[in-house]
């Protein structure tokens, strides 16, 4: 089958997944849902492709849609940051101490596999870095995928069944007339933010470009506006499609061993994540639920998603989600060629 006909296929079943999660009022319905559909499609072998070409649009669109919730507001607050930011750091540090070993040992991966799989580091990140100092490519894909895949799923279920917190769609801030001035002023920060990101080689230039350029001139009050929710929601099909079809020709029973390690290793994560919380919360009065959204390793499109659902402070969590990323990819390799010649080196 062409391209075009398998794309337009894993639209049609993520599109379907996330009908039936809205009508389930099940959270974040719309990526979630489009995310599993297309996943047990990709999975049992239907043909579908991930409309590739198309996610640089939709995580510029989500990356405007958060950058519209920093407000002249969270200025005030970036000097409490600084304390929970050093808790980050520090917590980032004890996950590598405790996943990487998890996944040397009980995932009979190589060290040099298991450590940059156990980083909790952006995906394409990892893999690249990774492959260049000699880890195998599929483990690591595969822990990274389903660690986002499983800690989204984990979070969004918890605050909604268990805290009972109306995760519904992401939406922005209380919608406001779009008049052809903001229009043309968002369509910018896509645009031009997504080119600014990739000149300064930032980690996900296409989504942390326009989120910092929306950011500027939110906090600056040049506009209020944030994209329409119809786009919004187009924008998360698409980009739980694209996450749903990277399972595309794993097998069952290779999925099922890699879905038990990752559950094993995000519980893990996430239990420290929770330690960390209490951490942020006795440094700077954070709550703890917002501290946990802040350290989950869910992935910064995604996490920023679940805070917009439930109405927390996206600037928190979008800023320590930026730190994490860059944390890691500054100090991983570093830390792996001072190890290398060690027992990451045997």
């Amino acid at each position: 089958m062409p391209n075009l006909p398998r794309i337009a296929l894993a639209l049609g079943i993520g599109t379907a997944g996330g009908i039936l999660f809205f009508l389930m009022h099940l959270p974040l319905p719309w990526m979630l849902g489009a995310l599993f559909a297309t996943m047990a499609a990709a999975v049992g072998g239907a043909p579908v492709t991930a409309p590739a070409r198309l996610r640089p649009v939709v995580v510029a669109v989500i990356g405007v849609l958060l950058g519209a919730r920093f407000t002249p507001e969270v200025a005030t607050q970036a000097s409490v940051w600084l304390g929970t930011v050093a808790v980050l750091m520090a917590y980032v540090v004890a996950v590598a101490l405790v996943v990487v070993p998890f996944y040397h040992r009980f995932g009979r991966m190589d060290w040099t596999t298991a450590y940059f799989a156990g980083m909790p580091g952006g995906l394409s990140e990892m893999i690249e870095i990774g492959e260049a100092n000699g880890a195998k490519p599929a483990p690591i894909i595969l822990a990274h995928s389903l660690r986002i895949v499983i800690t989204i799923a984990l979070i969004a279920f918890w605050f909604r069944f268990v805290q009972g917190q109306d995760v519904g769609a992401a939406s922005g801030p209380p919608q406001l007339a779009l008049s052809w001035v903001d229009a043309a002023v968002l369509l910018g920060c896509a645009v031009a933010g997504s080119v600014l990101g990739k000149r300064l080689h930032l980690p996900a230039p296409t989504f942390l470009g326009p989120m910092a350029l929306s950011a500027a001139l939110h906090l600056t009050g040049l506009t209020h506006s944030a994209p329409p929710p119809l786009l919004v929601t187009a924008a998360q099909v698409i980009l739980g499609t694209v996450l749903g079809c990277r399972f595309q020709g794993i097998g069952a029973a290779v999925l099922l061993r890699a879905v038990g390690l990752s559950l094993a290793a995000t519980a893990l994560t996430l239990m420290l994540a929770s330690g960390a919380g209490l951490a942020m919360r006795a440094v700077a009065g954070v709550g703890v639920d917002q501290a946990i959204l802040a350290l989950a390793p869910g992935g910064l499109t995604e996490m920023g998603l679940v805070a917009l659902a439930i109405h927390a402070d996206v600037a928190f969590v979008a800023l320590h989600h930026v730190v994490r990323i860059l944390f890691v990819i500054l100090l991983a390799p570093l830390a792996y060629r001072a190890l290398a010649g060690g027992s990451l080196g045997r």
